[in-house]
């Protein structure tokens, strides 16, 4: 039985309205004179990246611009990018975006220190040592890839979903600034507000970390639920809960863009020390074959996997339920955990997240195939706090369906 647990984070946290804008003078501190930033069309389109870019030249910074992101990028995009970074120096990479963008970031500043394909670092711990500097500036409110140790990549050829985990993918800098998410679109911000519940959820519902299994180096992708990660995931639930589905509704609420920013972010935190489990685990093939995004595939299966966790997990989801904000008082723990899964359910359906694998395109034959490849992901069936059969996942996939 392990007696201790882990706790990591980037170096660096930066959050605020208006924290970007000292983006320049950060990097200026650090001695990164030229920088790569990864984005996309869609921030160059709406001025964001322009800022980004002021803020660094008025510090003295030569910025590199690969624009050419794409929300799930495949392999082939995270090769096209360091081509085109090294043809000019960088002694940083800065991701500006979503999720996608910045999982691009790390795996870009990866290669440009350790070269080979981006195939070579999937699974955990396979980073030989540290990579280029990363800075991540989210523009969405919930995938929390600026504090974690995760890159997701897609693989096309096999479609499937793949996570590259290293320690040395934390980045040296997050600057979490509300005001980049105030031009987020609905949908975007619904599927990505979901996600970070999704993230504080099964952080706090993973396996106590006492009951993970020990390694000769100690270091594991993921430390099982401990105090620290279950303090961080509990602000983020209660955030979300408050802050999701008025945000939805209200896009212009600079208070909810900044409550779900922070929620986010502390939901990153979480996640990425405890863990993720049977959600991810599943949806990796699933977004990988039907293309949803990963924060509609998550909000779609959460739950479904709270449900099958409920016999092992009881009461977190009756006090998760409390944090959402649901009445639990003189009912059973029982009957609590019950509404904290009615609670999500009817989030979903306020914020517009698809509530059947059919919505999304799949088909009832491709079950079998999502349930073989998500049991192969072991890493993520060893967090979740009950043990799952192929044939489990197959049922969670066809209650889903």
């Amino acid at each position: 039985m392990r007696t201790t647990w882990n706790f990591h984070a980037p170096a660096q946290i930066k959050f605020g309205a208006g924290s970007a804008e000292t983006l320049g003078q950060c990097c200026l501190y650090e001695g990164w004179h030229h920088v790569l930033v990864v984005t996309d069309r869609v921030l160059e389109r709406v001025g964001i990246l322009d800022k980004i870019l002021q803020s660094l030249a008025a510090a003295g910074c030569t910025a590199s611009v690969f624009a050419d992101s794409c929300a799930e990028p495949a392999i082939e995009i995270a090769l096209a990018a360091v081509d085109f970074a090294r043809k000019s120096p960088v002694d940083a990479v800065i991701g500006l975006g979503g999720g996608s963008n910045m999982d691009l970031a790390k795996i870009v500043a990866l290669l440009l220190k350790h070269r080979g394909n981006p195939v070579d670092y999937f699974s955990f711990d396979r980073v030989p040592g540290p990579v280029l500097p990363i800075v991540c500036l989210p523009t969405t409110a919930g995938t929390g890839s600026e504090v974690s140790h995760a890159a997701v990549l897609t693989d096309a050829a096999n479609k499937m979903k793949v996570s590259t985990l290293s320690q040395y993918l934390r980045p040296r800098l997050a600057i979490v600034d509300p005001v980049l998410t105030y031009t987020c679109p609905k949908q975007v911000s619904a599927d990505s507000g979901i996600d970070a519940l999704t993230h504080a959820v099964e952080g706090f519902m993973a396996t106590d970390f006492a009951n993970m299994a020990e390694t000769n180096t100690d270091r594991l992708a993921y430390e099982g639920s401990f105090p620290l990660a279950d303090s961080l995931a509990e602000q983020a639930i209660r955030l979300v809960g408050k802050h999701l589905e008025p945000v939805v509704a209200n896009l212009a609420s600079h208070e909810h863009r900044g409550g779900m920013a922070l929620a986010a972010t502390l939901a990153g935190l979480a996640f990425s020390n405890a863990g993720v489990a049977l959600v991810h685990g599943l949806e990796y093939p699933l977004g990988g074959e039907l293309h949803c995004t990963h924060g509609a595939g998550n909000g779609l299966l959460l739950p479904h996997v709270m449900r099958f966790n409920k016999p092992e997990r009881t009461m977190h989801l009756a006090r998760i339920a409390e944090w959402l904000g649901v009445d639990t008082s003189g009912v059973t723990p029982e009957t609590a955990a019950d509404r904290a899964i009615e609670r999500v359910v009817a989030m979903q359906q306020a914020i517009g997240i698809p509530q059947r694998i059919r919505d999304l395109g799949g088909k009832l034959e491709q079950l079998p195939m999502f349930a073989a490849k998500a049991f192969q992901v072991k890493r993520l069936l060893a967090t979740n706090p009950r043990s799952a059969s192929e044939a489990d996942l197959l049922g969670i996939l066809q209650a889903a369906f």
